[in-house]
């Protein structure tokens, strides 16, 4: 028997899951074991999902060219998200992940919670690319993959959107500093070599 109440709160459920930026819907990841063994060290790390600190095991990136970016608000290079948003949206589907780790350790450009930058993010500049809670990424306080990347590169952040090359073997191939856009033909041209495109 049709029930206009049941019928009205469907509807109002998929209205309500449409609105959810793209980058909220993913599903939390699990890797099997299988999985887990083949994923590259550098990627062997969970971190809380910027929107909803929802754990994500960076392993579900394996076999992508993984391009990771500090991120912060209030930046003078805080545009670059519209381009890492360009990036992503051109070359997700031939392999390239972009992962966005918010931290506050440059200039204090990052002081909001969790709700905040995501809403930021996404209303401002559409980022529908992977973002993870808010760490620091230098010194001893430096989140696990960052304290990897530095090492690897011996490179550390110097200030927002230090960017990060990982191919898809998770091999560190370049670390690229602050003033280096994502339209950047160099970037731009290393990230394709990456895909074999």
């Amino acid at each position: 028997m049709f029930n206009p109440t049941v019928f009205a709160m469907a509807a109002l459920s998929a209205a309500a899951l449409a609105s959810v930026p793209a980058f909220a819907q993913t599903a939390s990841a699990a890797p099997s074991v299988t999985a887990r063994t083949s994923c590259p060290a550098t990627l062997r790390h969970t971190f809380k999902r910027l929107q909803d600190e929802a754990p994500q095991d960076l392993c579900q990136y394996a076999g992508k060219v993984v391009l990771v970016v500090n991120t912060a608000s209030y930046c003078g290079f805080t545009n670059q998200y519209e381009g890492l948003e360009k990036l992503y949206a051109k070359y997700g589907p031939k392999g390239l992940v972009v992962l966005g780790f918010p931290s506050n350790d440059f200039g204090k450009q990052e002081p909001g919670n969790s709700k905040e930058i995501a809403d930021f993010c996404f209303n401002t500049y559409g980022v529908k690319f992977p973002m993870f809670a808010k760490s620091s990424v230098k010194g001893a306080e430096a989140n696990p993959l960052h304290a990897e990347l530095i090492k690897a590169t011996g490179k550390e952040p110097k200030w927002n959107f230090t960017k990060y090359l990982i191919d898809r073997n998770g091999k560190v191939i370049e670390h690229y500093p602050s003033k280096v856009t994502p339209e950047d033909k160099q970037l731009v041209s290393k990230i394709e070599q990456a895909l074999g495109s």
